[in-house]
């Protein structure tokens, strides 16, 4: 005999009530609770922050470090290409560092080529015909390139500090080592050739010489390995921008005499 429809329907209303009664399943008959009502009026629990922090663990997005730039810029593109090259050509200039190196038997010339693009030989030059000059034009002028040495020696240094780019070698040709940018012996030397061209009236072999000089007292620094292409053209630059910035501010004949007075004056009390 076929059982009554209307039968089969309760017996499976009361075998699916007695299967929701159990405990394991009495989560899926209660109602679902406002979390966010909750907390404001029970304040939070224990083990909510710990699912909340749980939570933002698992769907926290990475960090921009761990992103890969997938469409780098046109101008990331350029700068790191000039700067494989700028490294490549410095390389390959390097032809001075070691003793076995293809040109290491210039090695000692080069060495006192860069040495006199240095601060300290210029400096101390320039002191001793201050200290033998007694024209007041030859006394301006001196008082004036040491003045622009200090300065460009005080910038460098400066600018060094805080780039803190090392040069392409790490060993040093005999000169002490410091950081590479800017080129220190190439912004002296771009200073002094474009001060002594403004204010001396010097024939057309000597002007032509000491353009080559600042050249090559640049480049030398590039041959010896301490400094990059990148550098010496900075190191240029920034001296040639010292130089037009002493011809701003200038120092008169009247004050270098009030100096002059001032320094013999106190030289002479201390002795």
């Amino acid at each position: 005999m076929r059982s009554h429809p209307s039968r089969s329907r309760a017996k499976d209303r009361g075998i699916s009530t007695s299967v929701l009664g159990r405990p394991e399943f009495l989560s899926l008959n209660s109602p679902p609770r406002n979390h966010s009502k909750a907390w404001r009026r029970s304040g939070p629990s224990r083990s909510q922050p710990t699912q909340a922090s749980e939570n933002t663990h698992t769907h926290a997005e990475p960090p921009d470090e761990d992103c890969m730039l997938l469409n780098p810029s046109f101008r990331g593109i350029a700068v790191s290409s000039l700067l494989a090259v700028d490294i490549c050509l410095s390389k390959r200039l390097s032809v001075c560092v070691q003793a076995g190196s293809p040109w290491s038997s210039m090695r000692s010339g080069v060495t006192l080529l860069a040495l006199t693009g240095h601060g300290v030989t210029w400096v101390c030059g320039t002191l001793v015909c201050l200290s033998q000059s007694h024209t007041p034009a030859g006394q301006e002028l001196l008082i004036n390139l040491l003045i622009a040495l200090v300065l460009d020696l005080l910038t460098v240094a400066g600018v060094q500090k805080l780039v803190r780019r090392k040069g392409p070698w790490d060993s040093s040709a005999g000169l002490p080592h410091t950081h590479s940018f800017p080129a220190g012996q190439a912004s002296r030397a771009a200073l002094v050739s474009r001060f002594l061209l403004s204010h001396l009236d010097l024939a057309v072999p000597l002007r032509v010489l000491l353009v080559l000089w600042a050249g090559l007292a640049g480049l030398s620094r590039v041959l010896l390995g301490q400094n990059r292409l990148s550098d010496v053209t900075c190191g240029f630059a920034l001296g040639f921008l010292h130089s037009g910035l002493m011809e701003t501010v200038w120092v008169s004949s009247s004050a270098c005499r009030a100096l002059l007075s001032i320094g013999t004056f106190s030289w002479g009390s201390a002795r």
